[in-house]
């Protein structure tokens, strides 16, 4: 696991065991807001341990930025804290992650202690302020990825937890294409420090309308190569074999777990329109 400092008061961890998934601490002298959790109960222990060191009043919030395994699974792990999300999350883990963790265990023993937690807090209206010590941490609805996915913005240091509404390559089958879209503008209307994407490398100021703007690109691609697919009898087939970087991205990141998201995106948007 990757550990880095982005302010004063906010690390970001990186998983080692799976596709770079990020999580983040929030830290003040109250306490911390924890922004998701890793997957693999070793990693989530090994941060659970730096921060007990950093701040003695421990998590006091463990934010949930939408209902995916590697974003949830580590919560149990702070029972004192309360857990934050949409009430839409908490719709997706009673109805989807709880079934499908009892799946996996069968499959990966290192899942074998993980139990799903639910939310004791919710919102599904506007916005959500968690204020902690002298931190305020602003949630923000941004559906796209997912249905239920929210960003966390810490409003003084300026940093976005931006989970998977921002990605090496935007992932949309298990969200929708114009509610990603809006979702990443979103962001444009931020001051944005530092980003921390769902996975991967941390976004620096400079690049932050950069990167949504070229997440928006991309978006517009895959929807012309769609529409285009449609036209044509082998068009399915002809999506299949589609390079990432023919949109302009690159198949390196995510160690080319990027490739089979475009793909993944290019047949999900296939099926859809052509029902």
């Amino acid at each position: 696991m990757l550990r880095e400092r982005v302010s004063d008061d906010i690390y970001v961890f990186t998983s080692a065991l799976y596709a770079k998934v990020t999580a983040g601490a929030v830290v003040t002298g109250e306490g911390m807001i924890l922004i998701d959790s890793l997957p693999f109960p070793d990693e989530t222990k090994q941060m659970r341990a730096f921060l007990t060191r950093v701040s003695r009043p421990g998590v006091r919030y463990v934010v949930l930025t939408h209902y995916h395994a590697d974003h949830t699974y580590g919560a149990y792990l702070f029972p004192q804290a309360d857990i934050v999300a949409r009430e839409r999350c908490m719709e997706l883990l009673i109805k989807v992650g709880i079934p499908t963790l009892e799946r996996v265990k069968e499959e990966d023993p290192a899942l074998e202690e993980v139990t799903i937690r639910l939310p004791d807090v919710t919102f599904d209206e506007g916005e959500m302020g968690l204020r902690l010590g002298e931190k305020v941490v602003r949630l923000i609805q941004s559906p796209g990825h997912t249905p239920d996915s929210l960003m966390a913005y810490v409003e003084d240091d300026r940093v976005l937890f931006a989970a998977d509404t921002v990605l090496p390559v935007p992932s949309i089958v298990d969200g929708e294409m114009s509610s990603l879209r809006a979702s990443l503008r979103k962001i444009l209307d931020l001051s944005v420090e530092n980003m921390v994407q769902g996975h991967g490398e941390v976004i620096l100021r400079g690049e932050v309308d950069d990167i949504v703007k070229i997440s928006l690109n991309y978006l517009d691609a895959i929807e012309e190569k769609v529409d285009e697919a449609l036209k044509r009898e082998d068009g399915r087939e002809k999506l299949a074999q589609d390079n990432i970087e023919s949109t302009g991205l690159s198949r390196l990141p995510l160690n080319g777990l990027v490739q089979q998201i475009h793909v993944a995106n290019l047949l999900s948007l296939y099926e859809r329109r052509a029902s």
